[in-house]
């Protein structure tokens, strides 16, 4: 029996809709090296891919962590499948993935998305092999270093608001990536470089700003679609185990899978409309919206927080600051009109979260030889303002 086809008829019944979802099964091996390239089979080469994938190799070898899918936002929506996970898990798998093609398409924040980035990315990749034989791959590899040094210097918002309001031409004081792309003295292949991190960064985007809602979404989902006809009597065991395992709490840390699906659970006992939550929200609107007294009574993580002395609204607002601006540094330009060669102001939103000088540092470094002259950054650290400068130097980076 084709279970994920039985299973894609589940979830249309229930409501959901998607772009046709395309399963693929792989050792586990292969989608570790997938995960690691962020699910796509052609991207440009990176050693920093390299070590995501030995980082999630060895958690797989020595037990600590298991990939049970990969799921990637785009039209169609592929999904690889671990080939040795057994027929149980296989099928919780295939439910998961179909509330997560459900969210890519449907919420508002993968609107603005790429929906074939696959052959975006495999142009990418093409084009800096193109540079790469040019000017030298170590070079490129160099410069690469420097541009995704700087990939979360983004302006969460700026795809909604050109979506929304029509504007391709609107600038952000936020998107620094952007602006260096612009403005920065650099030489033709470099600003391609700086677009094509730019423009893979915006795309996984979406992906931070919705971890618990749309893992919460697909747990959900799993959950409804499994224990309405799909298991067998023998799996309901081990399926009880397996989600058990992925939505346990650890060390008062919250679980995206836990916490967006008891959000979820709480939403539907309250009489909430679910669809429409999944199409409206972030993780940061989610929270703030759903999670009131009632919801922190039954929740393990308010709970934890709870049996530590936290009062439920702290916790609260300790979790949104967490989450916001997808958990980054907020910085802007303060001044758009700088003229190449001119020092480039930096300005931090201080939140309550101190920037530390041993992170900054270094991101102003690479800020500075990008943009070929001074790069400075107002911030607070322990409540007295400080200024890091980082010097530079005028004219074309010394990479190129």
């Amino acid at each position: 029996m084709d279970w994920a086809r039985r299973i894609e008829q589940v979830a249309l019944d229930g409501g959901l809709s998607f772009f046709e979802v395309v399963f693929e099964s792989l050792p586990a091996c292969d989608v570790n090296a997938m995960a690691a390239y962020g699910g796509f089979a052609e991207r440009y080469a990176s050693w920093r891919f390299g070590m995501d994938f030995e980082r999630l190799q060895k958690g797989y070898s020595h037990g600590f962590s298991k990939i049970y899918e990969l799921v990637i936002n785009g039209d169609p929506t592929q999904a690889y499948l671990v080939s040795s996970n057994s027929l149980m898990e296989q099928k919780l798998v295939m439910a998961h993935v179909f509330g997560h093609a459900d969210f890519f398409m449907n919420n508002i924040w993968f609107a603005a998305t790429e929906r074939h980035m696959a052959s975006r990315m495999a142009d990418h990749a093409e084009r800096l092999s193109i540079h790469s034989e040019q000017h030298g791959k170590e070079t490129v590899e160099r410069f690469m270093d420097q541009a995704l040094a700087l990939d979360s210097l983004l302006d969460p918002y700026l795809p909604q608001r050109r979506s929304w309001a029509g504007d391709q031409t609107q600038n952000s004081r936020h998107d620094l990536l952007g602006f260096l792309e612009r403005r920065a003295p650099l030489r033709d292949w470099q600003r391609e470089c700086l677009s094509v991190v730019r423009d893979e960064a915006y795309y996984f985007l979406p992906q931070r700003q919705t971890k618990i809602i749309n893992e919460g979404w697909a747990c959900y989902w799993h959950c409804r679609i499994l224990t309405g006809g799909i298991l067998d009597g023998s799996e309901i065991v081990d399926f009880a185990e397996c989600h058990a395992g992925a939505t346990a709490s650890s060390g008062g840390r919250w679980n995206p899978y836990k916490l967006g699906l008891e959000l979820f659970r709480h939403a539907e006992r309250v009489g909430m409309d679910l669809f429409e939550l999944r199409r409206m929200h972030n993780d940061l609107s989610f929270v703030d919206d759903l999670a009131d007294a009632e919801f922190a009574k039954g929740s393990t993580y308010f709970q934890e927080r709870a049996q530590s002395g936290q009062d439920w609204k702290a916790a609260k607002e300790e979790l949104l600051l967490g989450l916001t601006w997808c958990g980054g540094p907020q910085i802007e330009i303060t001044d758009l009109g700088v003229e190449v060669g001119e020092e480039l102001v930096l300005h931090h939103k201080h939140d309550g979260r101190d920037l530390h000088e041993g992170e900054a540092g270094p991101l102003l470094e690479q800020l500075a030889s990008l943009w070929g002259a001074p790069v400075s950054l107002r911030t607070q650290l322990d409540g007295a303002d400080v200024i890091w400068e980082a010097k530079g130097k005028t004219g074309i980076p010394e990479s190129a």
